[in-house]
């Protein structure tokens, strides 16, 4: 048996934030003391993973200098067409430390490697290659919008991004509803920060009066928020507050959407 194991470190959610957190206000001792034991690694970037490292450094001496450590980037086309879309990639050949009984970590850029960010093809090959995987305790954005929002928590769904084309966005919003009213099935959803307030927008828009809409920024951080209100709640603040929607969303910060009944 190989006793090498892929450990799943997360990362905190204030990656391209101006301000960055503490990180044990969002990630528990023990699993930045794991993190700071391991000194190979998989990541979404080499920069950003050394950075992170650096920060754990100053609360957990790390094993290995930065330097020493081994970090590999996962091929850029995993990272920006997904793990289930990029070809069929074979991750085994970057655990190849780990096949000879070298633990390994996988970390992504903020939050659970694997969970809206790539990493699954890499737990994938650990399971085939017949290492243990072990996820770490840390922050899951969509997991801590839902459990926030007060919709169906028993029944939820993640979608990813929605399209960015207007009609097909607009479509796609209308199908989400749909299968939230009639399953009860709480539809979670992300964008990219600058798309933010035109995605708002499009909800307010597109939705019918009484569903119910969520929207988290920057949670686990000192200026988090998350509103949950019904669409006609959210469109009589939007007409309170100039110069429209944009101005109910704080600038560039990751947001988590959630739409149901």
């Amino acid at each position: 048996m190989n006793a090498a194991t892929l450990y799943l470190v997360p990362a905190p959610l204030d990656f391209g934030c101006d301000a960055l957190t503490a990180l044990d206000q969002s990630l528990p001792l023990h699993t930045l003391r794991t993190a700071a034991a391991l000194t190979h690694w998989i990541c979404e970037n080499a920069k950003s993973a050394r950075a992170y490292l650096k920060r754990i450094d100053a609360v957990v001496p790390l094993a290995a200098p930065l330097q020493a450590q081994r970090i590999i980037e996962l091929p850029h086309a995993v990272h920006k067409k997904g793990d289930h879309a990029a070809g069929g990639f074979d991750a085994r050949p970057l655990l190849a430390c780990a096949r000879e009984g070298q633990d390994i970590g996988l970390l992504s850029e903020a939050g659970m490697p694997a969970i809206a960010d790539p990493g699954a093809s890499v737990v994938r090959a650990a399971h085939d290659l017949g290492l243990t995987v072990t996820p770490l305790v840390g922050p899951v954005s969509p997991l801590l919008t839902l459990a926030a929002s007060g919709l169906n928590g028993q029944n939820f769904a993640f979608v990813g991004y929605l399209p960015q084309e207007s009609d097909a966005r607009d479509k796609r919003i209308r199908e989400l509803e749909a299968l939230a009213l009639r399953s009860g099935q709480t539809q979670l959803f992300i964008e990219t920060p600058y798309r933010n307030a035109a995605l708002l927008d499009a909800l307010l828009r597109t939705l019918h009066p009484p569903t119910r809409l969520a929207v988290a920024q920057g949670l686990t951080l000192a200026h988090a928020r998350i509103d949950s209100r019904s669409v006609q709640a959210w469109r009589t603040l939007s007409r309170q507050t100039a110069p429209g929607a944009a101005n109910l969303m704080m600038d560039r910060l990751p947001a988590v959407f959630a739409i149901g009944r």
